[in-house]
């Protein structure tokens, strides 16, 4: 009888530790579902900076970038880079606002791309968007960082 409690003991054991390693495995494996609460809680200002960093795929818009925007329109980009200093130098109207990465971003989930996502900072603006129109296709990502978000007067 003292056989049976040990095995049951190491059974339920197993089955425990398997039970909870199999439901860790899946919440690491899943990745979080995009808040629409968090997308729609933030509104973009009329008037602010920030700095965007764009790369990834071949399009005219890669480069590091210091962005003002006033009015809802981009009234002056500055590049950090070199590749940054060359769009704004021969395509400056292709630098956006950050209104114009989530457009962006909610076309590419329109189209249904192979990858959408928005990373969001705890005030619910736009972090990291990262896009892959079709994954067997070459050089048509997108990834945008954004960062140093200052709101105007501020």
């Amino acid at each position: 009888m003292t056989a049976v409690r040990v095995r049951a003991r190491v059974v339920f054991r197993a089955v425990l530790v398997g039970g909870l390693v199999c439901a860790a495995a899946g919440c690491a494996d899943e990745p979080e579902p995009e808040s629409e609460a968090t997308a729609a809680s933030w509104r973009e200002p009329d008037s602010y900076a920030y700095t965007l960093r764009s790369s990834e795929g071949e399009r005219s818009l890669i480069g590091a970038f210091r962005i003002t925007v006033r009015d809802g329109a981009v009234v002056k980009a500055v590049g950090l880079d070199d590749s940054g200093r060359r769009v704004v130098d021969d395509v400056p109207d292709t630098v956006p606002t950050i209104g114009d990465l989530l457009a962006e971003w909610e076309q590419a989930r329109r189209e249904d791309a192979d990858t959408a996502e928005v990373e969001y900072a705890r005030d619910g603006r736009p972090e990291r968007i990262s896009l892959d129109w079709a994954e067997n296709a070459i050089d048509d990502e997108a990834l945008y960082v954004i960062s140093d978000f200052e709101p105007a007067g501020g």
